[in-house]
């Protein structure tokens, strides 16, 4: 056969093998204009295709890996070859240091295959889990994603949904439960979009947020400052009432706050945001936090801490929900991991109590046992072990006379005892700020820890309470 001959079929081949579908539309998507590599095209099963399009391209100009089930080949059906495919993709994410995006969209296992179907979902969760901590992880769930595939996909650090794609581990029990609303409700789904484009795109910016992996330096994301110093003073001066999804994104760059799991957790804001164009973790407690509440900021803080991104937490939070239900559901469990997960995180920890900051919830977020590198308070704030009603209930009933209310006694508990200027002089915060010069005073404050190193005891891992 003639060289001319050959080339043309592999010409032929070639164009069989990455016909057009909607994997790979997806991917088109998902990269930078014609920056896709695909890899191992020619893999089959049987004279069938493997059911998932494997490959590299660039994200703002930034290497990412990636793979993406192909419905229209054989349903998307995971089996041996499929499972290679993927595999290789972590091995080279590993080796080279590059994040990894997974679009899930398939009708199950290859059944034909039997055990080695259960093998190559095997692989792939392990894989995932090899590789998580190490490069950054994003699922992105467009079709259906069930039973072993759901856990591998919710092994990512985030997981981003379109609005019609369908989330669970058993059919049997899906039903409405399998839904992107209810996978929001439930903190599976971190971000829910209402189309596949603005999913691949809002994976596209997590992305372009995030280090390429452990050990590589923040990228830095072009910016403009909110301008917003009339607002954070007016927020203090009613903060009880106070939005805290508007004081971040008054503190943080313009238009950079990107809330995650939403709909889970109604007393706390968990988001990834920008400070002078560097990624940071931004958590916000308000009210009584919650089991729901506990576990969305734990799980920002984790990952965060895996990557080296700094967080900043605001607090203004009466402690923890103390009810049955919330107990019998393992609100106590969930609160000792918020507090476990902010006691261990090495990275930049800064803390601004700007309202509220109770007992254990203050310990936890803001205290000695969160680590926190520097803790700020605006002269608003109010620093107690107890409620002030409690407080003064319990110690200081005495003072109650009928010329001084019981209002009056927590009044001035708070504006005494409680009050960031009994805290600051008792050395548990580093100082009081105007909540007007908060970002000025935060950009310095990050500047400054840039360089924190810290080591820890030598274990394998802490012990959790999972």
């Amino acid at each position: 056969m003639s060289t001319e001959s050959k080339s043309k079929v592999l010409a032929d081949a070639r164009a069989a093998a990455v016909k057009a579908s909607p994997a790979r539309e997806r991917l088109n998507l998902l990269f930078d204009g014609n920056s896709f590599v695909e890899l191992d095209a020619f893999a089959k099963v049987g004279d069938k295709g493997a059911g998932v399009v494997t490959g590299y391209g660039a994200i703002d100009g930034s290497p990412v890996f990636a793979f993406a089930q192909d419905i229209e080949s054989a349903g998307g059906a995971v089996g041996k070859i499929h499972a290679a495919k993927i595999k290789k993709v972590y091995e080279l994410a590993a080796k080279t240091g590059a994040p990894v995006i997974g679009i899930y969209d398939s009708n199950g296992a290859r059944l034909s295959e039997g055990n080695d179907a259960l093998a190559a979902y095997g692989d792939m969760l392990q894989w995932s889990s090899n590789i998580s901590g190490v490069v950054p992880q994003v699922s992105l769930v467009l079709g259906t994603c069930a039973g072993t595939a759901a856990m591998i996909a919710c092994n990512a650090d985030f997981v981003v949904m379109s609005e019609n794609a369908e989330f669970f581990l058993s059919a049997a029990g899906a039903g409405d439960a399998g839904k992107a609303a209810d996978a929001a409700k439930s903190g599976t789904a971190h971000l829910v979009l209402p189309t596949e484009a603005e999913a691949i795109g809002a994976a596209r910016n997590l992305i372009s947020m995030l280090p390429l992996n452990n050990l590589a330096a923040s990228p830095v994301c072009d910016f403009s400052e909110a301008d917003a110093g009339a607002a954070l003073a007016a927020a203090c001066e009613n903060i009880a009432d106070a939005d805290m999804r508007a004081i971040l994104d008054s503190v943080f760059d313009a238009n950079s706050v990107i809330e995650l799991q939403k709909d889970f957790g109604s007393d706390s804001v968990a988001a990834l945001a920008t400070m002078g164009g560097f990624t940071c973790g931004a958590v916000a407690a308000n009210g009584k936090l919650g089991r729901d509440d506990c576990a969305k900021i734990a799980r920002l803080v984790s990952i965060c801490d895996a990557y080296q991104i700094p967080v900043i937490t605001f607090v203004n939070t009466e402690g923890f929900k103390a009810c049955g239900e919330e107990t019998l559901a393992g609100a106590v469990r969930e609160s000792a991991k918020l507090a476990h997960v902010y006691a261990q995180a090495t990275c930049v920890k800064v803390s601004v109590i700007v309202g509220a900051a109770y007992g254990s919830a203050y310990i936890a977020l803001a205290g000695t046992n969160a680590g926190a590198d520097v803790t700020y308070a605006w002269p608003c704030a109010v620093i107690s072990a107890l409620e002030p009603k409690t407080a003064v209930a319990f110690g200081l009933g005495a003072e109650i006379t009928a010329d001084k209310s019981r209002a009056d006694a927590e009044n001035e508990y708070k504006e005494t005892t409680a009050s960031a200027y009994t805290a600051a002089a008792d050395g548990y915060i580093e100082d009081i700020i105007d909540p007007a010069a908060t970002r000025s005073v935060l950009l310095s404050t990050l500047d400054m820890l840039a360089g924190k190193r810290v080591t820890g005891l030598p274990r394998k891992h802490s012990n959790i309470p999972m």
